[in-house]
């Protein structure tokens, strides 16, 4: 096996990235891929079917590929960049993350209207993938009973969503309302599984209250 490893953690190699903890160069690339996902909005206003139809082939197509590199069949850049990817909960396992990022996105299109769409999406990159990022770079206060989340990573959490909430056309009380619940959303120990429930918050309260600015 040609892959790079450290600390039992398949990665980048030590030399990219000096003096930076392998945990942290692993959850860089890993929200890295997860904030791509903000691009997906912008692709469905020129087709939706279309984007639907790329984000479930991909969600297929990695599923099978997971299940292969999980029987020892490696397939091409899919099972490389999962392994660079995954985190130290992850190994031996099959790596659910992008699964459920690929679900969360399709359903947030395909449940809301296209502006609560985009904020439901933006609130999944943007806010789960700063608050990861920021609380592994910076955290120092854990919020207890929360899996290890951090304070700073949840005001990263809540500044994010606000922010691209607004950028939208939110009024401030949905944006303050959305970036609220879904910080506390994500807040939840739910592993993989706050790339479902994040977006479905998100997009249910900018519904519920409305997201055009007044």
């Amino acid at each position: 096996m040609n892959d790079f490893q450290h600390n039992g953690i398949l990665s980048l190699p030590l030399e990219y990235f000096p003096g930076i903890p392998a945990p942290v160069r692993t959850e860089v690339l890993r929200k890295s891929i997860h904030m791509l996902v903000a691009l997906v909005p912008f692709v469905a206003a020129l087709n939706q079917g279309i984007t639907l139809a790329l984000l479930a082939s991909g969600t297929i197509i990695y599923t099978y590929a997971e299940l292969l590199r999980c029987r020892g069949v490696r397939v091409v850049l899919i099972s490389r960049l999962t392994a660079m990817a995954s985190r130290e909960r992850d190994l031996g396992k099959f790596v659910l993350g992008p699964v459920t990022l690929g679900l969360g996105t399709m359903l947030a299109l395909l449940l809301y209207p296209a502006p609560a769409a985009s904020i439901a999406i933006f609130a999944l990159a943007f806010g789960d993938g700063l608050a990861s990022l920021v609380g592994k770079l910076f955290g120092r206060i854990r919020i207890p009973y929360t899996g290890g989340k951090t304070i700073i990573g949840s005001a990263a959490c809540f500044a994010a969503i606000f922010f691209s909430a607004r950028s939208v056309g939110a009024s401030l009380f949905t944006a303050l309302a959305v970036a609220s619940v879904s910080t506390l959303v994500e807040m939840l120990p739910l592993k993989d599984l706050d790339n479902i429930l994040l977006p479905l918050s998100a997009g249910t309260i900018a519904a519920v209250f409305g997201y055009l600015a007044v």
